[in-house]
């Protein structure tokens, strides 16, 4: 998004004007990136608007807020209505991106953010449709390391991990490649800058765990629930990063990538250089949930309906 994405947005709880948003330049988290955020989708479908699992994302987003002691003036309930009620007055019918964001306001230049320190909270939303325009990315691993808990904690969604992610993605733009993926203090498999990574081999399905220094995504668990329910087997694991190079699949989740195949490392091709079988089903079957086009009642609870 390089322009507005609505005409208004939810500030504090109430709706303002795009161009009314405005905060002061001393605000803290512009000097030391206390914030956090979640992104969100919504599915255009059946002549509706479809957020998935709108709720689960709000959880997150105040357990980020809990680990850094951002207050979040709000209760999730009140977030969850706010994004239902926001995307009805700017009279979404599109297919767009939620992007809730929680920050420090202006407290001083001292670090000491505790839960009485000034916060903010607003919603924006805008159009939005592919974040990759194939069904299928060349990556490269990249030389800078993801962020790790004993520093700053990877499954907090904050602003100022993101610098991590930057690095990671400048350099693999730079030598060509769609994606980065980034590899732990261990040297082993993390995550790429903004998804999650799945890798398939003997027709298992492997992911890093949680001490591999990763987002706890929630496409990821999604994924992981679907996979399963189509028979699957899942395993969490540290993954070396030469079992990229033999894999027979690889795929990555997030809410902007949704679910995106592999097809090369670091140049060497992964299965046959093309989207692979198991993940192009699993792809399938979610896109089915997200746009209510599948019919397993166990997969309605998982969007909400703004129309």
């Amino acid at each position: 998004m390089k322009n507005k994405g609505a005409e208004y947005i939810w500030f504090d709880g109430k709706f303002i004007e795009w161009e009314k948003a405005l905060i002061p330049i001393n605000t803290h988290a512009l000097h030391y990136g206390t914030s956090i955020f979640e992104g969100i989708r919504a599915y255009k479908s059946n002549n509706n608007l479809h957020i998935f699992k709108l709720k689960e994302h709000m959880e997150r987003l105040f357990r980020s807020a809990s680990i850094y002691s951002i207050k979040i003036n709000h209760t999730i309930d009140e977030m969850v209505d706010g994004t239902v009620q926001l995307l009805r007055k700017v009279n979404m019918r599109e297919s767009c991106y939620i992007r809730p964001l929680s920050f420090v306001g202006v407290h001083g230049i001292d670090l000491n953010v505790t839960y009485e320190s000034p916060t903010h909270t607003f919603i924006i939303v805008f159009p939005f449709a592919r974040y990759f325009q194939t069904e299928g990315i060349r990556v490269g691993v990249s030389s800078w390391r993801r962020i790790h808990d004993s520093s700053m904690p990877p499954i907090a969604k904050s602003g100022a991990n993101y610098l991590n992610s930057i690095l990671a993605t400048q350099e693999c733009k730079r030598n060509g490649y769609d994606e980065a993926i980034m590899l732990d203090k261990n040297g082993n498999v993390s995550e790429a800058p903004g998804e999650n990574i799945f890798v398939i081999k003997n027709k298992t399905i492997f992911t890093p765990d949680m001490a591999s220094s990763i987002l706890e995504g929630v496409t990821r668990d999604t994924v992981i629930e679907l996979a399963k329910d189509l028979g699957y087997t899942i395993i969490q694991r540290p993954i070396l990063r030469s079992e990229l190079y033999i894999a027979e699949e690889i795929f990555l989740t997030g809410t902007a990538a949704e679910i995106i195949g592999v097809v090369s490392v670091d140049g060497r091709n992964i299965g046959n250089g093309k989207e692979g079988q198991i993940t192009k089903k699993i792809r399938n079957t979610y896109n089915e949930i997200v746009t209510c086009n599948n019919n397993n009642e166990k997969y309605k609870g998982w969007t909400t309906e703004v129309w």
